[in-house]
């Protein structure tokens, strides 16, 4: 049932250094996956991990492996049917919110081929991100999507998204003229995906997906009230096999 996946119970932080200095911490948690061995839960317990393509970038008639590839293909990656493992929040009680989900896309042999970094904003929108990491996980990226209504599209993503182990740690970087305004972080501890587990991390964080969503958008509304400038959502175009 769940023996191929994870669960990482985390702590995620933003933090904002400029116009305004804003910082907030939230516990969550996510699955980690691998896209051939999908879980399913039992019946009584699926309300709370509902997995679906149309959640994510691609056709929701299809399957999510098949999506990435035919994602990697348009940036001129040729998969070979080497694993695919995703960082991701499922569906709960029939709703989803991602901000980030994670693919990290492997060869045959094993060796990382690419990490895809699927990113959604509160407006429904999806961009796909094609990452060639250092050893470390290290690769920068111009930014290209607009996610907050304080942030505009300009500068560069620098992000640090290492495989997980028993540990999971990734950090994004916004940069621009070498001053950084904003920095999200997410670390956790991974728990084979049992019963148990899942009860646990169900009851540690309640409806997570909504939970998430609704802090982010409190967050906006503080911000907002500090007087922060909102930046126009400039047209959004979307991206061959993401949207």
């Amino acid at each position: 049932m769940t023996m191929d996946a994870s669960i990482f119970r985390t702590s995620i932080s933003h933090v904002r250094r400029s116009p305004l200095k804003n910082a907030f911490t939230y516990r969550s948690y996510s699955w980690f996956v691998d896209l051939d061995h999908m879980p399913r839960l039992p019946f009584l317990l699926r309300p709370l991990a509902v997995f679906r393509a149309g959640d994510h970038l691609g056709d929701p008639g299809a399957s999510i492996r098949a999506n990435v590839e035919r994602y990697l293909r348009t940036q001129w990656v040729e998969p070979d049917g080497g694993p695919i493992h995703m960082l991701t929040s499922a569906r709960v009680f029939g709703y989803v919110f991602n901000p980030l989900t994670l693919f990290w896309c492997y060869r045959s042999t094993g060796e990382l081929q690419c990490v895809v970094a699927e990113v959604h904003n509160t407006y429904g929108e999806r961009h796909c991100y094609l990452l060639r990491t250092d050893p470390s996980g290290r690769a920068s990226v111009p930014k290209a999507f607009y996610v907050s209504p304080f942030n505009d599209v300009d500068g560069e993503y620098r992000m640090k998204l290492p495989a997980p182990g028993d540990r999971l740690a990734v950090s994004i970087i916004l940069e621009r003229e070498g001053h950084r305004p904003f920095v999200a972080t997410m670390d956790g501890r991974r728990r084979p995906a049992t019963v148990s587990n899942i009860l646990a991390a169900a009851f540690a964080v309640p409806a997570a997906p909504l939970l998430v969503s609704a802090l982010i958008r409190i967050q906006g509304i503080k911000l907002w009230a500090r007087h922060l400038p909102v930046v126009a959502r400039p047209p959004h175009t979307s991206q061959e096999a993401v949207q």
